[in-house]
């Protein structure tokens, strides 16, 4: 329980909807902004949120006790995910959102960032042609045009409360402020420098003493924003002021984000990706994100090979899932892309067939080098959050959204509050040049205006002999996909409940750097036998903070936040 000397005095959320009185924000109600604790597991009988931040699960879980659906607590919680987790909730980002309803129709809403009307192919290289990765990792120039906000919107129609209804809580904690944690303080303290460095006004999160655990978070600009969206919809971020203050930032820190960028944003519906594997059907999303497409290929590749059989962790098991993944990573980097600007192969990348060939080469106790390993022939032809919620009715939601890096670009826009993403080093800024994340790219995912950059988000959805199953999903960079083909493998192939499949160590590879990255609980003697195969092991910190609902039987829902940071659950 997180408490702080001076009480403060919140204005309670009041609005009306349908007979209910929906006031739960506040000392003492239902969302408590001063006195909350993080609960990592739970099981619910009707509804269920897990997200990044306890008051975020706890207003999402309100929302539908008090009459909304699993569509309206997507909303309210990544609205309150903006204010209460700066570093990836957000409103100047972007997403994925995923959706099964009741009656099994699937939805797919892609609001990724996108590049401005005015960027190019070579932006961030310099008169020589050598990248300045800077550029496109913090300040102002490293900003696609946000798509958070469209997103909220373009989810609404499967919701069955007004958004001036969803967005109360947000602008609740916002204005009157929220008790932050030990970790809370930590990172913003470890930002002092870049919110200095990379502001052109002042911000809510400087001040002139660290930040410690108890302290409260005013954010009354952010309120004021959020509060334009509720009176004037859309439209009250895209136009008006608060696109006059993003352009003005950006004019401040020569970005190049206009207003004619901002207004002719659109959110895509993206066909969701549908593959199975052993019996289970996995829905997943398709490119942009490359998130879905990699997740089938390495979960199809390991299918022949009997990963039980073989031991959770054991070497050999292991060493299949490591050469699945190095090989999905090589695909990623030459085939895909935006779908609107690059013709992504889906089919193939996805057929029996052509995984078949892909493992051709793998040799069972020995590595394989990935400078060997190239992407697959075809003819022509780490800062994310995500959430999972589960209603009473049985829709399913799963969403991924991002800044990108942890606080984005650290550019606050000046007097609207909230962060601008740094997305743009998502793209290939030159082939063969990593990104923040150590991904290569090329042609596929070259910088174009209004292209969506290449993501590696991956809302996943599972459904078992067509009833639903399990919501899922993680941030990581991109690590997201291969922590999601690890939480599956434990569910389906070790038998695992779903704290564990989420909390057990995990391990990382992606093509290049050709090392496999492991969390430091990883078991030793494993590592110790994947050394003498030839692996390069490198350990590293805790990989992605993964929430999920698993539906288990009549009236039992699995509900479950990542042992790694504040995650959190709530429900009924």
């Amino acid at each position: 329980m997180f408490r702080f000397s001076i009480i403060a005095i919140l204005t309670a959320s009041s609005f009306v909807c349908a007979g209910q009185n929906f006031s739960f924000v506040g000392p003492g109600l239902k969302v408590d902004p001063y006195a909350y604790k993080v609960v990592k597991s739970d099981t619910f009988s009707n509804a269920a949120v897990s997200s990044a931040h306890p008051l975020a699960s706890m207003s999402g879980a309100e929302v539908m006790r008090l009459g909304g659906n699993a569509f309206d607590a997507a909303i309210t919680t990544q609205l309150v995910l903006a204010v209460v987790y700066p570093n990836a909730g957000n409103l100047g980002g972007g997403g994925f959102l995923l959706g099964r309803t009741k009656k099994g129709k699937l939805i797919g809403l892609d609001y990724r960032e996108m590049a401005p009307g005015t960027a190019s192919r070579d932006m961030y290289l310099d008169e020589n042609g050598q990248p300045q990765t800077q550029k496109s990792q913090l300040g102002h120039l490293a900003s696609g045009v946000p798509g958070t906000v469209a997103g909220l919107f373009a989810t609404l129609p499967y919701a069955k409360l007004k958004m001036e209804q969803l967005i109360q809580p947000a602008i609740d904690i916002a204005e009157k402020g929220f008790v932050i944690t030990e970790r809370e303080a930590n990172g913003l303290n470890g930002q002092k420098n870049d919110f200095t460095k990379y502001n052109t006004r002042p911000t809510a999160f400087l001040k002139d003493r660290p930040w410690k655990a108890g302290d409260t978070l005013f954010q009354p600009e952010l309120a004021a924003t959020l509060r334009r969206i509720q009176q004037k919809g859309q439209a009250g971020f895209y136009e008006g002021e608060t696109a006059q203050l993003i352009v003005e930032e950006m004019k401040r820190g020569n970005g190049i984000i206009t207003l004619e960028d901002l207004k002719k944003y659109i959110v895509r519906e993206r066909a969701p990706l549908q593959f199975r594997y052993r019996g289970y059907d996995i829905i997943s999303f398709a490119p942009p994100s490359s998130g879905g497409l990699l997740l089938g290929q390495m979960l199809k590749m390991v299918e022949p090979f009997d990963l039980n059989k073989f031991g959770f962790h054991s070497s050999a098991a292991v060493q299949v899932m490591i050469e699945a993944e190095r090989r999905a990573y090589a695909d990623r980097a030459e085939h895909m892309g935006d779908p609107d600007f690059w013709k992504v192969p889906t089919k193939t990348l996805l057929s029996d067939s052509y995984l078949q060939m892909r493992m051709q080469d793998f040799e069972a106790g020995k590595a394989s080098l990935s400078k060997e390993i190239k992407a697959g022939w075809i003819a022509p032809g780490e800062e994310t959050t995500h959430l999972s919620v589960v209603d009473a009715d049985g829709n399913l939601v799963a969403v991924t959204t991002t800044l990108n890096g942890s606080y984005g670009s650290k550019t606050v826009v000046g007097g609207a509050g909230f962060l601008m993403n740094n997305e743009m080093d998502d793209f290939s800024i030159k082939p063969g040049v990593p990104n923040m994340y150590g991904a290569v790219g090329g042609e596929a995912n070259a910088i174009v205006p209004r292209k969506r950059m290449l993501s590696s988000m991956t809302p996943t959805l599972m459904v078992y002999k067509k009833q639903p199953w399990v919501t899922i999903g993680t941030p990581g960079g991109t690590t997201i996909p291969t922590s999601i083909f690890q939480a599956v493998v434990n569910l389906i192939d070790f038998n695992m409940s779903l704290s564990d499949a989420i909390n057990q160590p995990k391990f990382h590879h992606q093509w290049l750097p050709d090392e496999v990255m492991v969390e430091r609980d990883f078991p030793p003697t494993t590592i110790a036998e994947l050394k003498k195969m030839g692996y390069t092991i490198t350990p590293r910190a805790p990989i992605g903070r993964t929430e999920g609902i698993r539906i288990i039987g009549k009236n039992k829902l699995e509900t479950v936040a990542d042992k790694r940071g504040d995650d959190s659950v709530a429900g009924f």
